[in-house]
């Protein structure tokens, strides 16, 4: 009988989940990014919508943007740092209530995994200034790529086509 708080006291000293065992993530090296500023200067060139979702990897209210239903042809672009992101033919009506797109402009946008709420998904980010733009799901039109990317839409600022 003695030997049952002896086992549980050791198993509790040496458990699996030890601290030398977690991840060490200040010492996990950093995305580095062709733009990058110091939290002040973003918070200067941002809205403070913008700053929630680009740096802070926010999330705005569905069906809050504009973007949403805009139908126009041009380029969606990085509201950061202006690179081009998502082009208007890729664009769908997902029904999500933010911008969809079947596709992005290769190179410009990466991808890392998030696992804020509970479960992993693939976040996307601005490849040039790091900016989180959304996420990307595999519900999106068969007939194209089969993705969902679901951006948010105050991370994007759109450049109508020159006709």
């Amino acid at each position: 009988m003695k030997t049952l708080p002896l086992i549980l006291l050791f198993s509790l000293v040496f458990s699996c989940n030890s601290s030398a065992q977690k991840k060490d993530e200040k010492s996990a090296p950093k995305p580095t990014f062709k733009i990058t500023k110091t939290d002040a200067e973003w918070k200067a060139q941002l809205t403070a919508d913008q700053y929630n979702v680009l740096r802070k990897a926010g999330t705005e209210r569905p069906f809050s943007s504009p973007l949403n239903n805009n139908h126009e042809k041009g380029t969606y672009v990085c509201a950061a740092c202006k690179t081009p992101l998502f082009k208007s033919e890729h664009k769908f009506d997902s029904g999500t209530g933010w911008p969809s797109f079947d596709r992005v402009i290769e190179g410009n946008v990466a991808f890392s995994t998030d696992t804020k709420i509970g479960y992993m998904r693939n976040e996307e980010h601005c490849a040039t200034c790091g900016g989180h733009l959304g996420h990307v799901f595999d519900d999106g039109p068969r007939n194209t790529t089969g993705k969902r990317h679901c951006i948010n839409g105050v991370a994007l600022e759109f450049v109508p086509a020159k006709q």
